[in-house]
């Protein structure tokens, strides 16, 4: 019996390459996007004013680009995962599927479970599909006795499940690692903006409340987009756990009825 397994999701190799990519592409933004000569006064990114926000984002300084990439990276791999989780989760509403599968079971339609399996598709349908021949195979052999056809049914639904989860899961940790690299990211941002607003104006030899203000709110701005960063990493990396645990507890509950049903029908 060969073990079924639902395939989807960055590898490893091209998730490090995405974040790379992302990264360049926050600096493309950064350089070509936010430094254009229109968001400054006399069109020059480096001495002239800032016109509007762009403008503003791109005097944040050197953080800025790489928490534009960490922003990128967030929705990338959100994308990724939310597509990877729906061809998890298979073709049909998760609830119908399982009712379907337990009412075939009791009527030992065992071929019509098994195709139902196949129509779904997704890694719930896999483990079922996977139970369901093992409980095949248990049934016709007489050399086992009850417990240990139970056992060998469960090991067959524990050994499915255990290659479908880690696809489920690939990837959080960088949504995770994200959700607080981004405001840790854009304090640094901030900080290093404050330090040289304050030994501008120092230099400056007199105050100039202009000047200081500027200074200020292009430091906050690594602030603004760190957070945002983080925001939608936190949002994103508890929607998809969520996901991810309604997937392993319907595949708890196919598997809680297969054996059952296997326990009240084998003498």
């Amino acid at each position: 019996m060969s073990t079924k397994k639902t395939s989807g999701g960055f590898p490893l190799a091209i998730s490090a390459l995405a974040i790379v990519i992302c990264i360049v592409l926050g600096w493309f933004i950064y350089l070509f996007v936010l430094g254009a000569p229109s968001n400054f006064e006399g069109g020059d990114p480096d001495k002239g004013h800032p016109h509007g926000l762009l403008g503003t984002m791109y005097k944040g300084g050197v953080i800025v680009p790489f928490l534009l990439g960490f922003f990128i990276t967030v929705w990338t791999f959100a994308i990724e995962r939310f597509v990877t989780i729906q061809k998890a989760n298979g073709k049909g509403r998760t609830d119908k599927f399982i009712a379907k599968i337990k009412s075939l079971i009791s009527a030992h339609d065992f071929d019509g479970a098994k195709a139902e399996c196949d129509k779904q598709g997704g890694s719930l349908a896999n483990v079922v599909h996977e139970g369901i021949e093992k409980y095949q195979y248990v049934k016709s052999d007489s050399t086992m006795d009850k417990e240990a056809k139970v056992h060998a049914i469960q090991k067959a639904i524990e050994e499915a499940t255990a290659l479908e989860l880690p696809m489920l899961s690939k990837n959080m940790v960088v949504i995770s690692t994200l959700a607080s690299i981004g405001t840790l990211a854009g304090l640094i941002g901030t900080v290093v903006g404050m330090i040289r607003a304050f030994a501008a104006l120092s230099a400056a030899g007199a105050p100039d409340t202009s000047a200081l203000a500027t200074g200020i709110s292009e430091a906050l701005v690594n602030t603004l987009v760190g957070i945002g960063t983080s925001a939608f990493a936190i949002i994103f990396y508890n929607f998809f756990s969520n996901r991810v645990d309604q997937i392993t507890y319907a595949m708890d509950e196919a598997g809680f009825s297969i054996i059952q049903e296997f326990q009240s029908t084998e003498k």
